[in-house]
């Protein structure tokens, strides 16, 4: 048995996210199914670096798998995106350790969201931008996002179904970047909680319209309960973007 490291990217749309659900379509169980007719009716466990929620997107996400299939990269390639939806694509696949993990192995993530700032909605971009129509104060919203760079107890901004305990992580860079008619929140961090990117999105973006003020951002850090912060950013706009297996590549980010 050999193991294999994927990176695949895919729209979220059409996906009631991506671990497997009874009688829901996710990436796991497409990925799942595929594989088990490349081995013949033999069922194949996909790992992921994480998961991802209804609708969101991925330009970056890695997963692993062991086969006992012997086929060169680009036949793995071939085989894969031959057989894969079109909302589903493998960019890149290599054999890795047998102990490789894609999930325990990470050291950080890449998130970004994108919201359009046009006032009126485009129909086009409906599935993969957040449209507000918001007047934005973009040099508040930065001054906000400061306020949540370093290491903090993050349990306001995550969802109160989040079940790990430990809600301290660390975020190395957040930037706004204005890109034609959208704005990006990039995130960088070794980690991130359930609704943790989609929550500081939206607390970030009620200060950008006067709702809060940015020092607002560092007193909902401290007290620690999920009531303080902004609403839920919608899912479509999210997109895990990539995966850090090295702290040095993490670091440069």
């Amino acid at each position: 048995m050999k193991r294999y490291k994927c990176i695949i990217v895919y729209d979220g749309t059409h996906f009631a996210g991506y671990q497997i659900q009874p009688q829901k379509r996710t990436v796991q169980g497409v990925l799942e199914s595929i594989l088990e007719k490349l081995h013949k009716g033999s069922s194949v466990k996909v790992t992921a670096s994480g998961r991802t929620d209804a609708g969101v997107h991925a330009r970056g996400q890695v997963i692993h798998f062991d086969s006992s299939l012997n086929m060169a990269e680009e036949n793995w390639l071939k085989a894969l995106n031959t057989l894969l939806p079109d909302d589903i694509s493998v960019k890149e696949i290599s054999p890795v350790p047998p102990d490789f993990h894609a999930r325990f192995d990470a050291k950080g993530k890449e998130y970004r969201y994108v919201v359009s700032l046009e006032k009126d909605k485009d129909p086009f971009r409906r599935h993969f931008a957040y449209q507000p129509g918001w007047n934005l104060n973009l040099e508040a919203m930065r001054e906000s996002a400061k306020h949540l760079i370093g290491t903090h107890d993050f349990t306001s901004f995550c969802s109160a179904k989040t079940e790990v305990e430990d809600k301290v992580r660390t975020i190395m860079n957040i930037e706004l970047i204005e890109q034609k008619n959208e704005l990006i929140f990039r995130f960088v961090g070794n980690g991130f909680l359930y609704n943790m990117v989609r929550i500081l999105t939206g607390t970030i973006l009620e200060a950008g319209i006067g709702k809060r003020r940015p020092e607002e951002l560092k007193e909902i850090l401290e007290k620690r309960d999920r009531k303080h912060a902004g609403k839920t950013a919608p899912g479509h706009g999210l997109y895990l973007w990539k995966v850090f297996y090295s702290s040095r590549d993490l670091e440069k980010n």
